[in-house]
């Protein structure tokens, strides 16, 4: 696991997932002192769209005790910035499309609104192929 994917991971909390229904949820608090704030901007914090993306990696990650790889990032909608001490809430559902792969649909809320829509197509790895995906983990 990369610096990134453990700086999120300390951010994040409650996570609570079922498999029967494929759904997981959890909650994250980003601190001033995120890496992903650093230099996004100097003024102004605002979160990177990366991390939230990351985020569900690492979600997924701890609620199905395997490395998981982002193969493709089929929508990735932005409606509201993110700063420093934000709680989020994702909610993650899974749809499975064959047994080493699947479509997450994450919604990210905050403040009472809509933050973020994402769905991306992920892969379950075994230990030795975590981070060999062409780039887009």
């Amino acid at each position: 696991m990369n610096i990134l994917m453990r700086e999120i991971r300390k951010c994040m909390y409650g996570l609570i997932g079922t498999a029967a229904d494929k759904r997981v949820t959890a909650r994250f608090l980003f601190p001033s002192t995120f890496i992903g704030f650093q230099g996004h901007f100097p003024e102004r914090p605002v979160l990177a769209g990366v991390c939230e993306i990351q985020a569900v990696k690492v979600i997924l990650r701890e609620w199905k005790k395997v490395p998981v790889a982002i193969k493709e990032i089929i929508l990735a909608k932005f409606y509201s910035p993110v700063t420093c001490g934000e709680e989020l809430l994702f909610e993650c559902r899974e749809r499975e499309e064959n047994g080493r792969e699947a479509v997450v649909t994450t919604i990210v809320t905050g403040r009472g609104e809509k933050i973020a829509e994402l769905r991306l197509r992920v892969s379950f790895e075994d230990e030795d192929t975590e981070g060999n995906n062409g780039g887009t983990a």
